[in-house]
């Protein structure tokens, strides 16, 4: 066996400081599992997708035999933040030069055996003797104690980073399970849009107060969806809706639109 389905993290509305937990940042990026089990090491996304061809830089780190990491993969801007949009053209293109780093930040195997069991805590003491020094390439995320996990989210929001996973320090890896010992914390931005019409699968085009595109909302409750194509399908006017998103992309559409309620 190679692959090992990673851990999903609950979600919460907002961080709460609890010295039973870990806080790291949620980076923007895709999750990346690394596997020494057999001959060669191998690349897997979160979905078994095998794409270990496509990052030799990341096959030739020195790291030992016999270990399964679990991470994010990210490629940073000028600033050093994670850039999803350069991270996600580097996925699509073996022509890319971005340079990736990979940020772990825990152990699931190590000498071959099964450390999943084990507490959070000791798997990441097994994380640091596997990864001493960190380099541009390799990378372990960052910890701080779940007594400052609000402070975190604080900052993360005044610089507009992804958000924050809070993590039970007696946690165990739960493989391919969703577990509230794992809280995911987004920092999410709230827009007033307008509803201007409908694709052909009945997803919502949405525009900005100018008349500007600004994207397509794909994430509304039924009832709400119904409401919208009976609108339409009566030739109404635009519906005003407020959404929540991950910031504007590049080409300044919102990221990931998602229905809140009618205004």
């Amino acid at each position: 066996m190679t692959f090992v389905s990673p851990m999903l993290l609950g979600k919460i509305d907002a961080p709460f400081d609890d010295s039973q937990y870990i806080a790291e940042l949620k980076l923007d990026g895709f999750r990346l599992v690394y596997s020494s089990l057999g001959a060669k090491p191998r690349l897997y996304t979160r979905h078994n997708t095998h794409v270990t061809s496509r990052y030799p830089e990341l096959t030739a780190l020195d790291l030992p035999p016999g270990i399964v990491l679990d991470g994010e993969l990210v490629v940073c801007d000028a600033d050093g933040k994670p850039d999803f949009e350069a991270c996600m053209s580097r996925f699509s293109s073996r022509k890319s030069k971005q340079a990736v780093t990979y940020c772990v930040f825990d152990v699931l195997y190590s000498d071959n055996q099964s450390v999943m069991h084990l507490p959070l805590v000791e798997r990441k003491a097994l994380l640091d003797a596997i990864i001493p020094v960190n380099s541009p390439t390799l990378t372990k995320v960052g910890v701080i104690d779940g007594l400052h996990a609000r402070q975190l989210y604080d900052v993360c929001c005044a610089q507009s980073l992804e958000g924050v996973v809070l993590k039970r320090k007696d946690s165990a890896y739960l493989t391919g399970k969703r577990s509230d010992t794992w809280l995911k914390i987004v920092n999410y931005t709230f827009t007033d849009v307008w509803v201007a019409g409908l694709t052909a699968n009945g997803d919502w085009l949405l525009e900005f107060d100018d008349g500007t595109p600004a994207g397509i909302c794909e994430f509304a409750p039924p009832l709400a969806r119904k409401t919208v194509y009976r609108n339409f399908e009566g030739r109404g006017e635009p519906i005003k809706v407020r959404v929540k998103h991950r910031s504007l992309t590049k080409g300044g559409y919102l990221r990931i639109p998602s229905f809140l309620h009618f205004l």
